[in-house]
């Protein structure tokens, strides 16, 4: 099987040649960790069987945020924490696009357009949602940066997941929207146009985007994705999902790099071929600076708003459920009430830590992250992991040996 490291460790050194200097620190630092993730470099520990005298190295992580085979575990832990979370009601999700205008600006100045793709897109979604004619109330709103497109191509864009309904302004009336309808998206986009503008204005990249970027129509597309905790298993993948996975590479042979994609209009799997340079450019692009958060919590969903949600959720919660303990405050808002609004109007957080983990992600994992899921139906759950190695010939628990140390560390 092909991987991304085995293509690194290939034709690595011939990119850093080329471009040298040219290179951020930041892309040195992903290359370095793919390209030594469970690898000798990184350390790890030797087990044993007690029975049949087998022995394995499982070798240490890299725990970069961009390589392929650690965001398995990474996911199933996120959504391990979201309990707190979850309401019993419909949710939705919002994705918000940066047009093709910006993008260059966005190549430069990452973690500035980046910060306001969120800023913006959250600050839209919630000036809607208080329009009485739609929710009437605070939402809640949880997102993901994305950069890509299914070709590796440069495509920032944020997913949001949202709970269908919110708080009334009396902080004490649950307000449900429709189970196939939360936000008129022809009235969202244009909103979501002019704050990234007017956010944009008050800095001094604004005069070098083209004047008709902001007389465009921007894409936002909204859908549902079930209930609950089904919901934040069709997010978990899109929060640690990576440029592409090892399972949608096929061959990496005759100078070129084949993988697969889906085709956005057919819905049908293709395959591209790129010259290794090209791929691994088309891969760092999608590099985050260092530190960016590239996951974030708005509204209910924000710390500031969890006591809201705790108190809602259990509002919602049948009876004999087990019951929310809301966050200690020096204020206690009242239980909420279950009002329904009016009818829609159809106007318009890495590092390279060692940690031991398993010598490859689980292979079901590896598949669901690979492609978008196919309906809010198929959501892409993922797997808790194993931590205790099975001997590969009698099946047995095996027990640890030895530590081995790191032979080698990341660039600076």
């Amino acid at each position: 099987m092909v991987e991304l490291a085995e293509i690194f460790r290939l034709y690595g050194p011939a990119y850093r040649d080329k471009y040298g200097d040219k290179i951020p620190p930041r892309h040195l630092q992903a290359m370095w960790a793919i390209e030594h993730c469970r690898t000798e470099m990184m350390g790890g520990h030797v087990y044993d069987c007690p029975d049949c005298d087998e022995t394995v190295y499982r070798y240490h992580s890299c725990r970069d945020r961009h390589c392929p085979k650690c965001q398995g575990e990474k996911a199933y832990q996120w959504l391990e924490q979201q309990h707190d979370l979850l309401l019993p009601v419909p949710y939705f999700m919002l994705t918000f696009t940066l047009p093709e205008g910006l993008r260059p600006l966005a190549r430069c100045h990452q973690r500035l357009v980046y910060d306001l793709l969120f800023r913006t897109s959250a600050a839209a979604t919630q000036h809607l949602a208080r329009d009485p004619r739609f929710v009437g109330g605070q939402i809640g709103m949880v997102g993901v940066l994305h950069t890509w497109g299914r070709t590796l191509v440069f495509h920032p864009h944020a997913h949001y997941l949202t709970p269908g309904g919110g708080l009334a302004p009396d902080q004490r009336t649950w307000l449900p929207a429709q189970s196939n309808f939360f936000l008129p998206v022809k009235a969202l986009s244009p909103i979501f146009r002019a704050k990234f503008r007017d956010a944009l204005r008050e800095t001094d990249c604004f005069t070098s985007v083209p004047a008709n970027v902001w007389d465009q129509d921007w894409v936002v597309h909204c859908q549902p994705v079930g209930n609950g905790l089904k919901a934040f298993k069709y997010l978990a993948p899109y929060i640690f999902r990576v440029a592409i996975s090892n399972g949608r590479l096929v061959s990496c042979e005759d100078n070129q790099i084949t993988f697969r994609y889906r085709d956005s209009n057919t819905g049908q799997p293709k395959l591209l071929a790129l010259e290794p340079l090209e791929f691994i450019h088309r891969f760092l692009q999608h590099v985050l600076p260092k530190g960016f958060v590239k996951v974030r919590y708005y509204g209910l969903l924000s710390p500031g708003g969890r006591q809201h949600l705790a108190l809602v959720r259990q509002h919602l919660t049948p009876a004999n459920a087990e019951p929310v303990t809301p966050t200690p405050s020096t204020t206690e808002p009242e239980p909420p009430t279950t009002s329904h609004p009016a009818p829609p109007s159809n106007s318009d957080s890495e590092a390279a830590t060692p940690d031991p983990g398993p010598p490859t992600p689980d292979p079901s994992l590896l598949v669901e992250l690979e492609d978008e899921p196919n309906s809010p139906d198929e959501p892409a759950a993922p797997a808790p992991p194993s931590s205790v190695p099975r001997c590969p010939t009698c099946g047995r628990p095996m027990r640890r040996r030895a530590i081995l140390t790191p032979q080698g560390r990341s660039p600076p």
